[in-house]
């Protein structure tokens, strides 16, 4: 019996490597000076970028500032490892988040060999590495999500805006067009004069010149700033406005998700420690009644040595 207890004690106790891995590197992830350090390499290969459009320090420099570009990608790699090993005893949920998926992404393609041998590319790529200070900035996280999160609203306002001004721009090519042809002498120089006075660059030289061509344009130069640059710029912001709403709320749910402690154990170690806890409670079953057997066979003697009331008399 004590034999069995021992094995399945250490059959229990014994935690499976997945978990132990995960538990060590997010041990080391979650520091503070883990993140310092990833954020500090992050600064140093964006001023290596900058560093690199000088073409006199790059020539001079040009061995150093290569074995610092390598340190820095090797740091990377041991970071984005780092975080897979925290994810070891729950590889899914390391997919789940796209900030994960945007770091292995570009670490990744520095390893491609076509990628590595075009440098257009790998300086895209290298430039890439500098959003990811969004990590470790909270509130550009937001802003960031924010922005991701306003694409479907902002295609339609380009829809809409693009509708205006196609509009705007065959109105003002049929009055305007033969009287000032630079402006408005096609579609196309219509819409770019159009789109420019949308951020009410050069309106009041636009009003002075429709002037001298007809009365009627103040009230078409007119509209076109009031639904242009007021209304759609307007419902634009409160997209944004909406979506960054949305991003810090969805920021303040992720923090208040709590964190799994440990993973769940596997197959054979559950059924283990199932049928411990059965031969455990067999065994104390068993003592309990080799103990109450005793104690009732001596109740019984004891009652049937007490005389009876009716015997005495």
């Amino acid at each position: 019996m004590p034999e069995q207890y021992d094995q399945t004690s250490a059959v229990e106790f014994r935690s499976p490597r997945p978990a132990a891995l995960a538990r060590r590197c997010r041990a080391v992830t979650e520091a503070r000076w883990f993140a310092l350090t990833v954020f500090a390499v992050i600064l140093l290969n964006a001023g290596l970028l900058g560093v690199e459009t000088y073409s006199g320090v790059v020539a001079e420099w040009h061995g150093w500032l290569r074995l610092a570009e390598h340190a820095c990608l090797a740091a990377f790699t041991v970071e984005i490892l780092l975080r897979l090993g925290a994810h070891a005893d729950r590889p899914r949920d390391f997919f789940k988040d796209p900030w994960n998926l945007f770091d292995l992404a570009v670490v990744l393609c520095a390893f491609v060999p076509v990628v590595r041998e075009n440098t257009t590319v790998l300086r895209l790529l290298r430039l890439a590495r500098v959003l990811r200070t969004a990590r470790f900035l909270p509130q550009l996280r937001i802003v960031l999500v924010a922005v991701g999160r306003s694409l479907p609203g902002t295609l339609s306002f380009l829809l809409v805006g693009a509708l205006l001004l196609y509009v705007y721009a065959m109105v003002g090519w049929v009055f305007f067009g033969r009287h000032d042809p630079e402006h408005f002498g096609s579609i196309g120089r219509a819409v770019l004069t159009l789109f420019l006075l949308m951020t009410l660059d050069g309106i009041g030289d636009a009003v002075h010149a429709g002037l001298e061509i007809s009365r009627w344009s103040l009230a078409y130069y007119a509209s076109y700033v009031l639904i242009a640059s007021f209304v759609l710029v307007n419902v634009l912001i409160g997209v944004v406005i909406t979506s960054l709403d949305e991003a810090r709320q969805m920021e303040q749910e992720a923090e208040n998700v709590p964190h799994p402690i440990a993973a769940p154990p596997d197959g054979p170690l559950l059924l283990a420690r199932i049928a411990a806890a059965r031969q455990a409670l067999d065994a104390l079953e068993r003592d309990l009644v080799h103990a109450a057997a005793p104690s009732q066979h001596a109740g019984r003697a004891a009652s049937a040595s007490v005389p009876t009331v009716g015997d005495g008399a």
